[in-house]
């Protein structure tokens, strides 16, 4: 199977994984991020934070977007650690945050032990103008990798801006998803063949891109209804990408 999915908590699922074996972590985390108060962070669900009211997609709620930032920088710093003792050396991390996040999400890769490689940006076309001020069109994936990176192992050149907006009306299935067209760009920072770790797996973007682009994934996703939901897809791709090849007919 060119793919693995877990449904529990991250860090109990990582724990049983052996050393070594996946060659990046591209992960999306609940930012705990959204409101203009500690409290409107702290009090209020992923649901009501990053769906507009009155939307007509009734999307599942999810957990872990409660912490304060302490709280959030503590649980990245434990999982990230976790991430790097199952990642290769040479192997890299993406993770995606926010501008609020953006430091608190860069002191914790370093504090698990990753060398802090950059910042790469998302951007959304379709962001809402705000009066008086600057756009608010940009997410971030901070990048870093364990250890020296050795370029003719996977001899890719990669941009670091990358345009899209998230999926809408049926194609979007999860209230945090990001587009697969963006994900295909970022798997490629793994060697053709190799594993990617998504341990936010959410709705199986990441993977469905992995899949797409001949790399395996390792998928681990809290949420019932979403790993649910990342399975049918992950399924579903994995067998629009068979070729002839991978089927062995038995007589």
């Amino acid at each position: 199977m060119p793919f693995s999915l877990h449904q529990g908590d991250a860090l109990s699922v990582l724990a049983g994984l052996p050393d070594d074996c996946v060659d990046s972590v591209i992960t999306d985390p609940p930012y705990n991020s959204g409101g203009r108060t500690a409290k409107e962070r702290t009090t209020r669900s992923a649901k009501q934070k990053y769906t507009s009211a009155g939307s007509n997609n009734d999307l599942a709620d999810f957990t872990g977007e409660n912490m304060d930032q302490r709280s959030y920088g503590f649980w990245l710093t434990q999982i990230m650690t976790e991430a790097h003792r199952l990642t290769k050396t040479g192997g890299a991390a993406l993770l995606f945050t926010d501008w609020r996040q953006l430091p608190t999400t860069t002191d914790a890769i370093q504090a698990a032990g990753w060398l802090w490689r950059g910042v790469l940006a998302w951007h959304k076309p379709q962001a809402r103008p705000q009066k008086g001020r600057f756009t608010q069109n940009c997410e971030f994936i901070v990048w870093a990798s364990k250890g020296a990176i050795d370029g003719s192992r996977n001899p890719v050149y990669l941009p670091g801006l990358y345009s899209a907006s998230q999926p809408s009306g049926p194609k979007r299935q999860h209230i945090t998803q990001k587009p697969v067209e963006v994900m295909r760009e970022l798997v490629k920072i793994s060697p053709e063949g190799g594993a990617v770790l998504d341990f936010c797996a959410g709705s199986g973007s990441t993977g469905v891109a992995a899949l797409l682009e001949g790399r395996d994934f390792v998928g681990v996703e809290k949420t019932e209804h979403y790993a649910s939901i990342a399975a049918e897809r992950l399924t579903e791709t994995m067998h629009e990408t068979l070729t002839q090849d991978d089927v062995v007919l038995a007589v």
